[in-house]
């Protein structure tokens, strides 16, 4: 075996281990009773060639054909036994595991939900669906084939152990004279094992978070010609990942053999002591054909061991990395339990700074008020700092510095989802899900009936777009939308914003990528819709925002203009430039 570097991490850790069994709680009495029946499996397994060693050494040398009927019949009963306790064990221990596997799951995908969206912007979305599915259902494995079936073939070693040594202390010492070789070949082997399967798994999450990425943006990879480069990285990926289990398959290759050859040594050793013991009458026929059987029956469990360290070692690694995960606290910070009984709109803020890589700010010393019931534009450059405003609105970010208050009271002091609930938000990049428009609409929200629903498609004026769908609000909505156009995927945005009837609503370039009809008609619903409510418009187009209570200018991060739109053409500064780019030829 050549040698690995930086081989890490344990093959059994006890944290690791002890953590996972907590799972196992809420089932603790039916897991109680699959260990008890473990027990009860490791110690039947030597009684059978007990059994036949009394056989042949009373009932057989002495000609007693009454007697070995009665232990033939002993033996088929011990059977039955066997086989009834094996199938609760394995049935009741897989129930067990799956339970509290489904628990994790539930438990990973609900922490998941609250992660800030920072989180995600540095985290590739294969990895996560690794950890998700692929770790958890190896951890599945673990309670299934690894800890219990792992417990059981070391019992069942002591108890064929504690047996051998009783019938016979010599044989039982010639037959274990290469224990220490084997002893050392499972030491090396676990050692290289658990470093290659650390190799498999970071693979596996590797390989997964290329071709999500490479499927999401596959159009990118056509249009521009990218098939042939970004298959050579494939290649390279699914090369590294194939190595990493080649050098596993090698590892078990070399093991198993010496495993055997290790059994053939310790079988041969006994049966040349144990045939000179019968032959000088020292040792039965009895003991010697019991301790043939020991012997399988010994070797049998270490193979099955080395077999299911590789369970034990997926294992590790994958609940290593669930755990990581679980870990991570990025989460939503403050109190978060403050939920007033409505939302008037008022926002202030005062000297806020953010940034989302270590000294490089996108927000400098941001400073203004929006007043309920009005409506507020933000408009400027592109990257110039107006939808992380909307963003650290929603609480999807954290300032670094400043104060942000709602209605005079700090936003981190609101509950997140209270706030994202009574707060209405159009997106310039809207997502759909696969299902119905009314899905879409809903989001699955039982309270929200086709009722208030059709009264926001009135409102906004809609109805033609949304009847001449096939099947209209039961139109079936493909992967991200793919089917419709970009503005008939914005149109659905507005109308999802609208059925939960916000005091407060946020317009990030709902505009940008529609026709001239449809800007109209969302146009007409800011009129009607966002009348005696308190809005945030951030637009590229200024004819959506020329009526606005106040325009906020923003360049480079910093606030240079404010007022409204007469007031900012008269300026002639910032603000008149871009309206003279977009309505003077």
């Amino acid at each position: 075996m050549h040698t690995k570097k930086n081989i890490s991490g344990r093959a059994f850790d006890i944290k690791l281990i002890l953590r996972l069994l907590t799972y196992t709680k809420p089932y603790r009495w039916t897991f109680l009773f699959t260990i008890f029946l473990t027990i009860c499996l490791a110690a039947l397994a030597p009684v059978r060639p007990f059994l036949i060693q009394h056989t042949i050494d009373n009932q057989i040398h002495n000609g007693n054909y009454k007697g070995l009927v009665i232990m033939v019949c002993v033996m088929v009963l011990l059977l039955i036994v066997h086989a009834l306790v094996q199938y609760f064990q394995t049935y009741l221990l897989g129930w067990v595991g799956q339970s509290a596997i489904r628990d994790l799951r539930h438990q990973l995908y609900n922490h998941l939900l609250g992660m800030k969206v920072n989180f995600y912007d540095r985290t590739p979305i294969g990895t996560l669906v690794t950890r998700t599915i692929s770790d958890i259902e190896t951890l599945a494995d673990v309670f299934s084939d690894g800890l219990a079936s792992v417990s059981g073939d070391i019992l069942q070693l002591v108890f064929i152990l504690a047996v051998m040594f009783f019938t016979d202390v010599k044989l039982t010492l010639i037959s274990l004279s290469v224990f220490p070789i084997l002893l050392y070949a499972s030491y090396l082997f676990k050692n290289y094992v658990r470093a290659s399967f650390q190799e498999v798994r970071k693979q596996v999450a590797r390989l997964n978070a290329f071709i999500q990425e490479q499927i999401t943006g596959m159009s990118i990879v056509q249009v521009f010609n990218r098939e042939e480069k970004e298959f050579a990285k494939f290649k390279v990926i699914n090369a590294e990942h194939t190595k990493a289990n080649i050098d596993t398959i090698f590892y078990y290759s070399v093991y198993f053999p010496v495993v055997e050859i290790i059994a053939a040594v310790s079988t041969g050793l006994l049966v040349w002591y144990g045939t000179k013991g019968v032959l000088h009458d020292t040792v039965s026929l009895g003991v010697l054909i019991s301790f043939l059987m020991y012997i399988a029956m010994f070797f049998r469990p270490i193979r099955q061991i080395a077999d299911r360290f590789n369970t034990l070692q997926l294992g590790m690694v994958s609940s290593e990395r669930v755990f990581r995960l679980l870990d991570t606290k990025d989460t939503v910070k403050g109190k978060n339990n403050y939920i007033p009984s409505h939302i008037n709109g008022k926002i202030v803020f005062r000297n806020v700074y953010f940034n989302y890589k270590k000294e490089e700010d996108v927000l400098y010393n941001i400073s203004f008020e929006i007043e309920p019931n009005k409506t507020t534009a933000i408009v400027g450059a592109t990257g110039a700092g107006k939808s992380t405003l909307i963003n650290i609105i929603l609480r999807f970010y954290e300032p670094e510095k400043g104060n942000i208050l709602l209605d005079d009271i700090p936003l981190e002091d609101y509950q997140p989802e209270f706030l994202r609930k009574n707060i209405g938000t159009v997106t310039q990049d809207v997502f759909l899900f696969s299902g119905t428009i009314r899905d879409n609409i809903a989001l699955w929200d039982t309270t929200i009936t086709d009722s208030v629903i059709l009264n926001a498609i009135r409102k906004i004026g809609v109805d033609d777009f949304i009847n001449n769908l096939p099947g209209g609000l039961d139109c079936l909505v493909m992967e991200r939308g793919a089917m419709l156009s970009t503005g008939q995927r914005q149109l659905i945005a507005f109308i999802r914003a609208m059925v939960r009837n916000p005091n407060l609503i946020l317009l990030d370039e709902a505009t940008s990528s529609v026709d001239s009809e449809t800007e109209n008609m969302i146009q007409h619903a800011i009129k009607n819709i966002l009348a005696n409510r308190t809005s945030v418009v951030i637009a590229h187009r200024l004819s959506t925002i020329i009526h606005s209570d106040k325009i906020i200018v923003m360049d480079m991060g910093k606030i240079v203009e404010t007022g409204t739109h007469a007031q900012l053409l008269a300026m002639n500064g910032i603000y008149h430039e871009l309206y003279t780019m977009q309505y003077i030829v």
